[in-house]
């Protein structure tokens, strides 16, 4: 199957100062696919740059087939973006917005009509489509900019930051919208977040991005290979002291590491990592043989958030090795 998107050996320098030293990845129809790293990392360049505002130094990429440096205009047309600011017109009306933004994209009247108006019954804003934006809650006005950007019903949508500044509810709304959008509608959705428990929750597959370099691209479950082997468990006792608790946890066969710490509440907290099921098992029964209370026992996979950073912190220091 052709991806969607492709980029290859993308490279891009602002003058003297590289922003994208020769990143590759691809994303496939129907994915949520994202693009993780701190500020500087090149995630928002390469974003404008698959949407034909930049033009790369080197290197390829094709977005549906086009090219967008020679076929911007073309690219643009079956393209979303939303950035982490709304970008609407808090002055006018819901439905002024929609008509302003409908007019913008060439659409006729009645193919913006009839779309705005599925749309605000798709985000929950018919009621309100005729109040000003900026009597909006920030939820509500990041809804309006979803919908401003499915406007044209494209099948590529650009989400840079969707859920920045939002409270746990309107987060969750928004969540459950890129779900939604994805799983009932088809649309391939490339996000660009800090929020690494969004991404683990969201996407099929990641880029993780410092300094203009790609780290490493995957499912979740594909990044995981690369780390230690064996599983993490988390453990809770009864107990307000936890004196000499590690060592005796480190002393069993098949315990890797283990981080022992006693929280006020009077629970101790374990998290251990062990080579196997059979580890875990015997972990639990060395701990109520000797007297532990076990309040809770699970077994963790590493996060998204574990891996990230022990990868920006390994190319950190291949970095300063090399300077």
């Amino acid at each position: 199957m052709t991806p969607v998107i492709e980029v290859n050996h993308l490279v891009h320098n602002f003058g003297d100062t590289p922003a994208l030293r020769g990143i590759d990845f691809s994303v496939q129809k129907g994915e949520i696919f994202a693009l993780l790293g701190p500020n500087g990392a090149g995630k928002t360049t390469t974003i404008r740059l698959l949407n034909g505002l930049f033009t790369p130094t080197g290197g390829q990429i094709r977005l549906l087939g086009l090219d967008p440096t020679t076929q911007g205009d073309q690219v643009r047309q079956q393209t979303g973006v939303l950035t982490e600011t709304p970008a609407l017109y808090e002055r006018l009306t819901a439905w002024q917005n929609i008509e302003f933004f409908g007019t913008l994209a060439g659409m006729p009247t009645p193919a913006w009509r009839k779309r705005g108006q599925e749309l605000l019954v798709f985000f929950e804003l018919e009621k309100r489509a005729n109040e000003r934006v900026a009597a909006y809650s920030k939820g509500m006005k990041q809804r309006l900019a979803l919908a401003r950007a499915l406007l044209h019903d494209p099948p590529v949508l650009f989400l840079d930051e969707p859920t920045s500044g939002l409270d746990p509810e309107a987060a969750g709304q928004v969540h459950d919208l890129i779900e939604s959008i994805r799983t009932e509608q088809g649309r391939t959705v490339v996000l660009c977040t800090h929020n690494l428990v969004e991404a683990q929750r969201l996407c099929d597959r990641v880029a993780i991005l410092q300094r203009g370099l790609v780290l490493a691209s995957g499912s979740i479950g594909d990044l995981r290979k690369g780390f230690d082997s064996g599983q993490w468990v988390m453990v809770k006792l009864l107990g307000t002291s936890s004196a000499g608790l590690r060592d005796q946890i480190m002393a069993l066969p098949g315990v890797k590491q283990a981080k022992v710490e006693t929280r006020p509440e009077g629970v101790i907290s374990c998290k251990i990592q062990v080579q196997s099921n059979e580890d875990t098992a015997d972990l639990a029964d060395y701990l109520v043989r000797n007297g532990y209370r076990l309040v809770a026992l699970q077994p963790q996979d590493i996060s998204l958030e574990d891996i990230y950073f022990k990868l920006q912190d390994q190319a950190k220091g291949e970095q300063n090795e090399v300077a």
